[in-house]
């Protein structure tokens, strides 16, 4: 019984709960560290070393059987406190005198059958609903709970003026717990200000509660745990007569009813005249047999009757019966869900239907074919059911001429293109299709004027082109498909939401922004976007897009692939341009190599490296084929003192004055003129006389740099000066070289003159002698020429 009890509770004043809670624990969740919550711990007294600044305290669902006033009277800032499911028999209400700011208290479901009052001004919610109490557990001082606006109550039996002390109360609801009520006789109550009175009876025995209660500008009625046969529904009905007699009633609640067919229709005929607008019934059994009643539809306040959670112990019975109650109902709203109901009849044409929800049920497509009464209909609800066929709901709704809001998600809906093109009507403008199984083809079959559409959780995989136009489309949810790319905005011109979130979009398009520029908001996250080059821009033009388009942004859209970026934020990818951009690297990387060929020739004219080539290629040419020669004609010999190197324009001094004078001292000289070999080259020539020579003579002058072949024999020269390791090269400075005559490619001929000693050919006579000393000088050898055996010294 203390489950069913709980259930109870938790259903039927839940909305009050949110609103009251909401009041005195909302207003401080900025100090939630103030919350302390021990329930359902097995605790069997209060806690002591509670903090001292608690406000909310639970210590529900324990084992609790007394309070004392030291364990609550250091919480001077306490503002709720639930006590509910202990066991706790009985209660002084000044134990709570030093907590003058406790809003909340909650004492259902305990042992009590005993109060102690005490004021406590501060009270909005006190429940002591779920005990034992014979009697309404009501004192004078509860009289003074100006701010009070819930109170649960529990008693065995009612006193006509057992609220007196309250009477001037303005309450918003009442909890009465009739579960152990057992008079045998009419009792009266008289209840003079609530808005909702909820009355819950004993969950297994049969209704036979007879008292006369009362109450004044009653809003909300609702009943709990009613279980009636066909003996004992007038005993309800008489029972409800001075409930339901003022006429400020507009809404009725039964809960927890088991009932026969018969006494069901007994209720709704004993209430259609009353000024109920709204009536919901919540698990409802049927038992007994199902059988056709006479039901008058006369004119009735009622708008709208909910019926959830109906279990039918009716096994054989005719369904027309069953349906026609309901189907030629004149109320404008009509909710049947969680029923077995496989079918509903279609209404006559004087119905006032507006709405109709018939959620999870066993409806095929059969439902509402070649129905044309119902053009009054604005919404239709046909969600978790059993349609199998797109084509046929579309022919469902042809009459439906007011139809505006149409959901059949959650069933097995598809369309063939075989059944030939879909049929809607016109005025539909949401359309929920989610949780079904279509595929592509659904997008060639869906009302033209829609505005909202839902198709989350099927199958589709891409949207098909050419589809039909959806001009009007404001809002799609697509999410949950498996979409590999963002839709063209240019089939869906008013779109404004899309909700593409949970796809396999990888690669999404950076054009789609520019092609959806009404796009207010759009949520793509969860899907496994692939962090290469072509996500660069799509990323890029979301950070151009406000924040509050792009939602779940940007926490929900991460990395997939590859695996070193999996999981990393799509904001905290980067990648360059120039990897990005094909055009761009090439155009990059062919600027640099132009740039480097550029500077590399540059280099290469200003240091004359064309030149330097020639001239290795010759020197290496003549090494190859001096490794072919035998090794007894390469053998080296020095035949001359020395080989002389000058500029044509300068031979009239070297053969008038240095030729003579180096003859003369007997020095044996090597000249270009009658010492090249012919028929060998240039080059060959050149290193051979400077190889068999002593040293290398070369006759500076302005004439000799303007000489490409003087430059050849002092790089040959210099070059063997390394490689032998000896000191060989003479310079004589015929004429003065100026440096800026001097070509930057001779940049060896710069270096020997700055950091070799040249000898400088005097102009003046007397000074002619000294010059040919310093050459004498420099010749100081022996010399082995080949073919003789005698030695010469200078």
């Amino acid at each position: 019984m203390t489950k069913d009890k709980e259930s109870i509770t938790g259903s039927f004043y839940f909305v009050y709960t949110v609103t009251l809670i909401v009041g005195t624990i909302i207003q401080f969740s900025d100090e939630s560290e103030f919350a302390v919550d021990m329930s359902n711990m097995k605790l069997t007294h209060v806690p002591k070393d509670l903090p001292p600044k608690t406000k909310i305290l639970d210590i529900s669902q324990n084992s609790i059987s007394e309070l004392h006033i030291s364990d609550l009277s250091y919480l001077s800032g306490l503002k709720v406190l639930r006590l509910s499911h202990n066991k706790i028999w009985y209660l002084d209400f000044s134990i709570f005198k030093f907590n003058q700011d406790l809003e909340y208290l909650d004492l259902s479901y305990n042992q009590l059958q005993n109060i102690s009052c005490h004021l406590i001004t501060s009270l909005k919610h006190l429940d002591l609903s779920f005990n034992d109490f014979d009697v309404l557990p009501i004192c004078k001082e509860f009289g003074n709970l100006t701010q009070l606006h819930f109170l649960g109550l529990s008693a065995t039996k009612l006193r006509q003026l057992d609220l007196l002390p309250i009477a001037h109360l303005h309450l918003n609801y009442i909890l009465l717990d009739l579960e152990g009520y057992y008079a045998k006789e009419t009792e009266s109550l008289q209840i003079l200000n609530t808005k909702t009175l909820h009355l819950v009876f004993h969950p297994d025995q049969l209704f036979s509660v007879q008292a006369n209660i009362s109450v004044n500008s009653l809003g909300c009625l609702q009943l709990t745990n009613i279980i009636l046969n066909n003996d004992n529904c007038e005993v309800l009905t008489k029972f409800l007569s001075g409930l339901t007699r003022g006429p400020t009633l507009l809404n009725f609640t039964l809960k927890h009813i088991k009932t026969t067919w018969k006494c069901l229709v007994r209720i709704f005929q004993f209430l259609w005249p009353k000024p109920i607008e709204y009536l919901s019934i919540y698990n409802l059994t049927i038992v007994g047999s199902i059988d056709e009643e006479d039901f008058h539809y006369s004119e009735t306040a009622l708008k709208a009757l909910k019926i959830e959670h109906v279990k039918n112990e009716v096994f054989i019975f005719s369904q027309t019966v069953l349906y026609t109650v309901f189907s030629e109902m004149n109320i404008m709203m009509l909710t049947i869900s969680d029923t077995p109901f496989i079918h509903m009849l279609c209404p006559p044409p004087s119905n006032a239907f507006k709405f109709l929800n018939f959620t999870q049920n066993g409806f095929t497509d059969s439902v509402f074919q070649n129905c044309s009464q119902l053009v009054r209909l604005e919404t239709l609800i046909l969600r978790k059911n059993k349609l199998k066929s797109l084509h046929k709901v579309g022919l469902m709704t042809k009459h439906m001429t007011s139809l505006e809001i149409l959901d059949v998600s959650g069933n097995s809906l598809e369309y063939d293109r075989d059944d030939g093109d879909c049929t809607w009507v016109g005025s539909i403008v949401v359309l929920n299709l989610s949780s079904n199984i279509l595929a592509d083809s659904v997008f060639r079959c869906l009302p033209p004027k829609v505005k909202v559409l839902d198709l989350h959780d099927n199958r589709i995989r891409k949207i098909p082109k050419p589809i039909m136009k959806l001009e009007a489309l404001q809002e799609l949810n697509v999410a949950s498909n498996s979409l590999a790319h963002l839709p063209d905005c240019g089939t869906f011109s008013s779109l404004s939401v899309l909700i593409i979130d949970s796809n396999s979009i990888s690669n999404p398009s950076a054009d789609f922004f520019q092609s959806c520029q009404k796009i207010k908001s759009i949520r793509a996250g969860n899907n496994p976007f692939q962090c290469t080059c072509e996500l660069r821009e799509f990323v890029q033009s979301l950070g151009q897009v406000s924040s509050e388009v792009v939602e779940g942004w940007p926490d929900s859209y991460k990395c997939d692939y590859p695996e070193n970026y999996k999981g990393t934020p799509l904001k905290d990818f980067h990648v360059s341009q120039l990897s990005c951009n094909t055009t761009l690297l090439l155009v990059t990387v062919g600027v640099t190599v132009l740039g480097l060929t550029v500077i590399v020739t540059a280099l290469c004219i200003y240091f004359d490296l064309p030149w330097y080539l020639r001239m290795m290629y010759q020197w290496t040419q003549t090494r190859r084929r001096a490794r072919n020669t035998p090794l007894e004609e390469l053998q080296r010999t020095l035949q001359f003192h020395a080989f002389i190197s000058y500029s044509e324009h300068d031979s009239a001094w070297v053969k008038n004055e240095l030729v003579p004078w180096l003859e003369k001292e007997d020095i044996r000289i090597c000249l270009h003129e009658r010492n090249f070999v012919p028929g060998k080259s240039i080059v060959e020539n050149i290193i051979n006389c400077i190889e068999k020579s002593y040293k290398s003579i070369f006759v500076l002058s302005p004439n000799f740099v303007q000489s490409e072949w003087c430059h050849y024999e002092l790089y040959f020269a210099h070059h063997s000066l390394f490689h032998e390791g000896s000191n060989n090269l003479i310079l004589i400075l015929l004429e003065p070289i100026p440096q800026n005559c001097i070509p930057s490619k001779y940049h060896k001929l710069r270096a020997l003159m700055t950091q070799r000693t040249y000898l400088e050919w005097p102009k003046e006579k007397n000074k002619h002698g000294l010059f040919w000393a310093n050459i004498r000088a420099a010749f100081n050898m022996k010399l082995t020429l080949t073919g003789e055996n005698n030695v010469a010294e200078t």
